[in-house]
């Protein structure tokens, strides 16, 4: 398999032709985890990228070159070009709906919200930061963006930082009261370090779909990545790669189909 960083111009050819040639594929993701991160050598860690790299070398390829990127550059990193699927378990939204195609769901998870130990603001809900008056914290292009927008957290009180890592050293320095994420990518920071820990309980404002994302003239490739998914999703040999970054048979999707996502 070859590991190394990537940025160029995408070929115009199909990728699914590219994936039954055996050619190199280029997979896009930010640094979150336990979804999809890079290893010591940039090489793809995560849930999603193991479900990648099983999907891939089902469909005729083991050739994976990675680009590592800030989350809010994911999309527009994919729309130039720079990688040809985005695999780092963003969840379906009508908006991002209208900039690529979504496989069909990958798994079904919510936010976490972080605050300093001893939760002392007494936290359980978006509404709760809104009512009282308080620094919310989560990175620029995450869905929990909208989420806060539309229960009404101020703009003046919505800090928007580059990724998970800034969200744990806003709410660790004080500058924010509380850090919304992935449940998974906080949970590790809150079992890693005693000053934070997610709020429990917490009502989520959604429940959250995520998905491989691909250019929006690559159907092809995603046609066959489902047909593939429907066998794979939960499999002994899906459970076996996935099993070690947290993903659970809790996390699996139900039936809910990401044309129906596309449309809420």
């Amino acid at each position: 398999m070859a590991l190394v960083s990537f940025a160029g111009s995408a070929s115009a050819q199909s990728l699914l032709e590219k994936l039954k040639r055996g050619e190199t594929v280029r997979i896009g993701f930010s640094n979150e985890i336990p979804w999809a991160y890079p290893g010591g050598n940039n090489e793809p860690l995560g849930f999603v990228n193991a479900m990648a790299l099983d999907i891939l070398n089902k469909l005729g390829t083991t050739k994976v070159e990675t680009v590592v990127t800030e989350w809010g550059s994911l999309i527009p990193g994919l729309q130039a070009g720079r990688f040809d699927i985005v695999t780092g378990g963003m969840f379906i939204l009508p908006e991002r709906c209208r900039n690529v195609l979504f496989t069909e769901p990958l798994g079904r998870t919510a936010d976490g919200l972080l605050v300093p130990k001893g939760n002392p603001h007494g936290l359980h809900s978006y509404e709760d930061v809104r009512d009282k008056g308080l620094i919310f914290v989560t990175a620029s292009g995450y869905h929990s963006v909208a989420y806060a927008q539309k229960v009404g957290v101020r703009e003046s009180k919505l800090l928007q930082v580059a990724g998970p890592a800034e969200i744990l050293q806003a709410v660790k320095a004080g500058r924010a009261d509380a850090g919304a994420g992935a449940y998974f990518t906080l949970k590790k920071f809150a079992d890693k370090d005693d000053s934070v820990e997610l709020v429990d309980p917490f009502t989520p404002p959604a429940i959250g779909y995520s998905a491989f994302a691909f250019p929006l003239d690559q159907q092809a490739a995603v046609d066959a990545f489902n047909r593939v998914l429907k066998d794979y999703l939960g499999s002994d040999e899906m459970m076996a790669s996935v099993g070690k970054y947290g993903y659970t048979k809790l996390t699996l999707p139900d039936a809910t189909k990401t044309s129906d996502l596309c449309k809420r």
